[in-house]
């Protein structure tokens, strides 16, 4: 899923990766393997004269899978394309800062995982190209380019997916527990509030089928609400104010009423008791970015089928993503320049979401958007193409740091898991999180 919003462990750098229809779940970063060779951007891998391009990626981003490589080459016969992918992302984004640097070894596109954007933005902006003076930047979300663009206006990478947040959740659990089990009418009740649907978490666990949670964890409340909020860790001139954030407040008390209760079975995302929980209907709700979709249908099996729905989330959300940029290193500006815009347009990125759970960034593709039908109607025939594009139309601009992903994962995995399985007071974990912050941050 290549996503980066999620407070705990490399932002999900996980070995999963599932379609819509086979479960694999799009552009998510393996935790085995290193990465293929390097060609450095120059000519060969393709021969006979045509302008050799490399791009480089983590995990997968469903550009091969889609076809689009191969497309793109039939369309342009004098160029041959070769991605050099590297799987785990906290293999890849070091690899490149140092070849960004050298000036040299750099592929002719390279990929930038959002946790990792803020500091190509504001180390790495000299590095890359401006696309922005290359694009007509309509194109995409607002709140999408603004993540990838410095203060003086410079565009360093070109959106590809996005992580619009719903909530996936077993409607025959909800029913068991007397709950509402319409989406609509479910999505109105938490509406515009995390903390209403914490409320609906309380009322589930009054009457909650034996064995049963509401959530897997305080974590993934936590981070949900955080994706949908407009304070994050930094503010807009790059200054940290996680520790005063409205944002982090609100979201920690989200996950605080989680941890402190009985509603959570205290697992975490993507570790296989995770996965035999969804198997087994251990819980009833989940944080659902659309890339989860396909991972729900995988994990949860056909037992699953017609038991999971999908509803909007209380906010609209974001939880993942990824750009691509040019390297001003790179052997082929203009080549990588024309290819980078190929891919990442409206077309393209439709093409992807129909092979991938890879959410597009350019909303001239939702109306075009078509799931596949074995997956809608394992969620119950929500309308989950429409669902997602009305969160990601509506997501708030977030500023990202250099540290956005330490102080996350201190917050998550260190102050929230202090009081959800240690039992630790919220005041004790939250001084857990601030002392690891502070020595993220050199404090």
């Amino acid at each position: 899923m290549r996503t980066s919003t999620r407070g705990s462990r490399r932002m999900m750098t996980l070995a999963v990766v599932a379609t819509l229809t086979t479960g694999l779940l799009a552009g998510c970063a393996d935790d085995s393997g290193d990465s293929t060779p390097n060609n450095g951007g120059g000519n060969g891998g393709g021969g006979g004269g045509k302008t050799a391009l490399t791009i480089g990626t983590f995990g997968v981003f469903g550009y091969k899978q889609a076809g689009l490589y191969d497309e793109y080459m039939k369309l342009h016969p004098d160029v041959s394309i070769t991605e050099n992918v590297t799987t785990k992302t906290d293999v890849y984004w070091p690899k490149t800062i140092t070849r960004l640097q050298a000036g040299s070894g750099v592929d002719d596109i390279q990929a930038i995982e959002i946790g990792n954007v803020a500091e190509a933005v504001q180390t790495q902006a000299d590095k890359f190209v401006d696309l922005g003076k290359e694009v007509d930047k309509s194109q995409w979300l607002d709140w999408k380019n603004a993540q990838a663009t410095t203060k003086d206006g410079k565009q360093i990478g070109l959106g590809t997916d996005i992580g619009p947040m719903a909530i996936c959740y077993r409607k025959d659990l909800f029913k068991e527990a007397g709950l509402e089990t319409d989406r609509t009418k479910l999505a109105a009740e938490w509406k515009g509030d995390w903390s209403k649907f914490v409320d609906v978490g309380k009322n589930y666990m009054k009457k909650a089928p034996s064995g049963t949670k509401f959530v897997d964890s305080a974590s993934s409340v936590y981070n949900a609400a955080l994706g949908g909020a407009s304070e994050r860790y930094y503010d807009k001139d790059g200054n940290p104010i996680w520790d005063k954030s409205k944002g982090v407040k609100a979201a920690w008390n989200s996950a605080m009423e989680v941890a402190t209760s009985d509603m959570s079975a205290k697992l975490k995302q993507f570790e296989k008791p995770w996965d035999q929980a969804l198997a087994n209907a251990k819980f009833a709700t989940v944080a659902c970015p659309a890339w989860m979709i396909g991972y729900i249908q995988e994990k949860s099996g056909e037992a699953g089928k017609g038991n999971w729905d999908v509803a909007a989330a209380p906010t609209a959300a974001n939880w993942g993503g990824a750009f691509i940029g040019v390297p001003t290193a790179g052997k082929h500006q203009k080549e990588a320049i024309a290819l980078a815009k190929w891919l990442t347009a409206p077309e393209q990125q439709a093409k992807v979401f129909a092979k991938q759970a890879s959410f597009p960034s350019a909303p001239a593709a939702y109306a075009t958007l078509k799931p596949q039908a074995a997956t809608v109607e394992y969620f119950s025939n929500a309308p989950i193409a429409e669902i997602y594009a009305a969160s990601a139309k509506t997501i708030p601009v977030q500023y990202f740091g250099v540290k956005d992903q330490p102080i996350g994962t201190a917050i998550a995995d260190v102050g929230i898991l202090q009081v959800e399985q240690k039992g630790k007071t919220p005041e004790q974990g939250w001084d857990a999180a601030k002392n690891e912050i502070k020595d993220v941050l050199g404090q």
